[in-house]
C-alpha cells in the first residue's frame, strides 16, 4: 500500500482505520470516541437496573436529547421524537399519511392520487413510497433530477424547483423530498419548495437523512408537515438514532408503527413526567437499546469541542473544504462540476470522464462489492473509501459519478491523494 496522506489533528477523535483515507462520511457517518463513551455510560445505567431505567431514566435521557436538538435546530423540544433511522421514520410518516393524517383534505390516499418524488430520492424511501402506492392504488410520479443533462451544468436552484413543480397536478397529494439528495449530494431549496407545494395543497415529507449538522436549518420555520434526519450522519451520534419532527398541529393522532404498553394507558408512569401522547408512544415502542438517541445530546456538545467552534462554524468549515476538494478534483480530471455552489453542502458529486462505447459493457460487468468496480480498486490499491456509481441510463453513455464528503477528520491533501488514485485507476481501466 502507498503512504496515505496524514489526516488533520481532529482525526484522532475518531476510530477510523489508519490504513484507509475515508472520504465517505455521507454514507454511514462516523462517531467520535468520546460520543461512543457517552453512549456506554447510558448503557451502563440501563444494565445496572433496567427496571428503573425503563420506568424513569429513559424519559430523562430522551428529553435531554430533544432539548438539545430544539436549541440548535428550532421548534420546541416536545416536537421531536426518535426512530431507529430515517427510513423507519419515513415509513412511519407514510403509514400515517395513508389514512389521511396531515393531508390537506384529510381524505385517505386512494386510486388516482399521485405521490411526487425526485428519482434521486434514497432508494429505501422510494421502496416504501412504491409499496404505499401499491397498497392504496395511488401512483408514484418520479421526477428526473437534472443531473444527467450536461447542457444544464452548473445546475442552480431554479432548475431544481421548476423541474419538480412542473410535475404537480391536481391529483398530487404528497411529495417526498430530500433536504440533501444522497446520490447527487445537492442541498435542495426545501423552504421554497415546501412553500410552493403547500400553496398547491400538497403535503411535504422531508427526508433529511442528510440535514442538521450538514447545513444550518430551523426545522420549524420550513413549514413542512414532517421532517426526519439521521443523527448518526452529520451530527455524529451513534448509529440507531434518527430525529422525527412533526408539525405541532399534526402531532395529535400521529402514531408509531409499533404500539407498546403505554399506547392505550389512561395515565403515564410517574417517571415520564409531563409529556404528550405523541411523545409517550414514540419514547417507548418496546424493549430496545435507546442509548443512541440518548447520546445525541452528547454528540451535539462534543463535536463543537473537537472543532473548537460552534455548529455553524463546523458546517461552514466542511462546506468550504468540500468546495476546495471539488475544484481540485475537477481540475485534475478535466471535468465540470454539475451543481452551482449554492447547492453544495458538505458533499459534492462529480462526473468521471465518459467511457468509450467499446469498453462500457466490460467495465460494467466487473464484479464489485459496491456499485462499481472502480470503488473496489480505489480501496484495494490506494486505501481510499469513496462511493462510485453509474448514472441511471447505465450503459447509454458510460457516465459514472463519485461523491466526496468533508468532515472534521478530512483534509485537502486527502482529495489530492484521491485525484492521483483516480487518474491511475482510470488509466489502468
Amino acid at each position: 500500500m502507498p503512504t496515505l496522506p496524514t489526516p488533520p489533528p481532529a482525526a484522532r477523535h475518531w476510530r477510523l482505520d489508519p490504513r484507509v483515507t475515508y472520504l465517505n462520511h455521507g454514507s454511514y457517518g462516523a462517531c467520535p470516541t468520546a460520543v461512543l463513551d457517552a453512549q456506554a455510560k447510558w448503557r451502563d445505567q440501563m444494565e445496572a437496573d433496567a427496571v428503573s431505567f425503563f420506568a424513569r431514566g429513559l424519559f430523562d435521557m430522551l428529553d435531554r436529547s430533544r432539548r438539545a436538538l430544539a436549541a440548535e435546530f428550532g421548534g420546541e423540544a416536545g416536537d421531536y421524537v426518535f426512530c431507529r433511522n430515517a427510513t423507519t421514520a419515513v415509513e412511519t410518516i407514510l403509514e400515517n399519511v395513508a389514512r389521511g393524517h396531515g393531508l390537506a383534505d384529510g381524505r385517505p390516499l386512494g386510486p388516482g392520487d399521485e405521490l411526487l418524488a425526485f428519482d434521486h430520492e434514497y432508494r429505501a424511501c422510494l421502496n416504501n413510497l412504491n409499496r404505499l402506492a401499491a397498497r392504496t392504488g395511488a401512483r408514484v410520479v418520479h421526477v428526473p433530477m437534472p443531473l444527467e443533462r450536461e447542457e444544464l451544468w452548473p445546475i442552480g436552484v431554479d432548475e431544481i424547483v421548476e423541474s419538480l413543480l412542473a410535475a404537480v397536478t391536481p391529483r398530487t397529494r404528497i411529495c417526498l423530498l430530500s433536504h440533501i439528495t444522497s446520490a447527487s449530494g445537492a442541498v435542495l431549496p426545501v423552504a421554497r419548495i415546501v412553500r410552493e407545494l403547500e400553496h398547491r395543497g400538497v403535503t411535504t415529507v422531508v427526508d433529511a437523512a442528510h440535514g442538521p449538522g450538514a447545513v444550518m436549518v430551523d426545522i420549524a420555520a420550513l413549514g413542512c408537515a414532517f421532517y426526519t434526519s439521521n443523527c448518526h450522519k452529520w451530527l455524529c451520534s451513534p448509529k440507531g438514532a434518527a430525529l422525527l419532527w412533526v408539525r405541532p398541529d399534526l402531532q395529535d393522532g400521529f402514531r408509531p408503527l409499533v404500539l407498546s404498553n403505554h399506547a392505550e394507558a389512561n395515565a403515564f408512569p410517574l417517571g415520564a413526567g409531563e409529556r404528550s401522547k405523541y411523545q409517550m408512544e414514540f419514547d417507548y415502542t418496546g424493549t430496545d437499546d435507546y442509548t443512541a438517541a440518548g447520546a445525541v445530546a452528547d454528540a451535539l456538545e462534543i463535536l463543537p469541542q473537537i472543532a473548537d467552534t460552534d455548529w455553524r462554524g463546523i458546517i461552514a468549515r466542511n462546506h468550504q473544504l468540500v468546495l476546495e476538494g471539488r475544484d481540485l478534483l475537477c481540475q485534475r480530471l478535466g471535468v465540470e462540476p454539475p451543481y452551482a455552489d449554492e447547492l453544495i453542502g458538505p458533499m459534492a458529486t462529480l462526473p468521471l470522464p465518459i467511457v468509450e462505447e467499446s469498453r462500457r459493457q466490460s467495465l460494467a460487468a466487473r464484479p464489485t462489492y459496491f456499485a462499481d468496480a472502480l470503488q473496489d480498486a480505489l480501496l484495494t490499491n490506494h486505501g481510499i473509501q469513496v462511493p462510485v456509481w453509474r448514472n441511471k441510463s447505465d450503459l447509454a453513455d458510460g457516465r459514472r459519478y463519485f461523491r466526496i464528503s468533508a468532515q472534521l477528520y478530512n483534509s485537502v491533501e486527502q482529495y489530492e491523494y484521491l485525484a492521483g488514485g483516480l487518474v491511475e485507476e482510470l488509466e489502468r481501466e
